[in-house]
């Protein structure tokens, strides 16, 4: 597996954040997405030679989407020998057959996150490790700013008080098309299922809105990801160089 440029993206901004400590037992959510599952590549690979040794547990949250295979999660977890846990939900049934939701993303990622960290607490880790890359940044900053008029993104590392664990994002620093050329090339086991709200969010026309302003101006993402480094929003400087 040719994960050097993706593992190397990981090791400095778990560096930089100081996000894995000696002993750490870390639950890297795998939805299924490219994202994801290249998250638990990059672990899996890191925690071989990290000076702080960890454990990683694969866990999958079972939205209830007819028809669901895991069977490429789980050879890809037996390839990097890593333990999964698929804990099921009907997340699926209560927002589009229950609640009938006409915009169902902020209540799903609420639900989602809500079971992957009741999860990683009954399987004692002390970690949840989220794939979000620095697109997701840049859009989340965007969406605020336009959206909600406030100047704000996710931050890379946040301890939550309710369920005592500690949240972690280790590829804040790779650009989405780097992820996709590594799920394409390595031939990652991406999930088919086609939720009802894809391609119509706001994330997405968001996406379509930087996309144009790139043609204009190649290197707005960078620009737009040093800003808020250089700012320090939400909690985007480095610790340690």
């Amino acid at each position: 597996m040719d994960i050097k440029l993706i593992l190397s993206y990981t090791r400095r901004t778990v560096d930089s954040y100081e996000m894995i400590e000696e002993g750490d037992r870390i639950a890297v959510g795998v939805s299924g997405g490219k994202d994801s599952l290249a998250l638990l590549c990059a672990l899996a690979h890191l925690r071989k030679f990290y000076p702080k040794k960890f454990d990683i547990v694969a866990i999958s949250i079972d939205m209830g989407f007819e028809g669901t295979d895991y069977s490429g999660i789980k050879a890809l977890c037996e390839e990097l020998e890593v333990e999964l846990k698929i804990v099921k939900t009907q997340i699926y049934q209560i927002i589009f057959d229950v609640r009938k939701e006409d915009s169902p993303c902020s209540l799903c990622s609420r639900m989602r996150r809500g079971a992957l960290n009741d999860a990683a607490d009954e399987f004692s880790c002390n970690k949840v490790a989220l794939g979000h890359h620095m697109d997701d940044v840049i859009e989340t900053y965007m969406m605020n700013l336009f959206f909600a008029g406030k100047i704000g993104t996710f931050s890379p590392v946040t301890y939550l008080d309710r369920s005592k664990i500690t949240c972690i994002r280790p590829l804040i620093y790779v650009p989405e098309k780097d992820i996709r050329y590594f799920a394409s090339k390595e031939n990652l086991p991406v999930f088919k299922n086609k939720c009802p709200a894809d391609g119509n969010t706001e994330r997405e026309n968001m996406k379509k809105r930087l996309f144009e302003l790139q043609r204009e101006i190649p290197d707005i993402k960078n620009k737009i990801f040093g800003a808020i480094q250089r700012a320090e929003i939400s909690g985007f400087k480095p610790l340690k160089k």
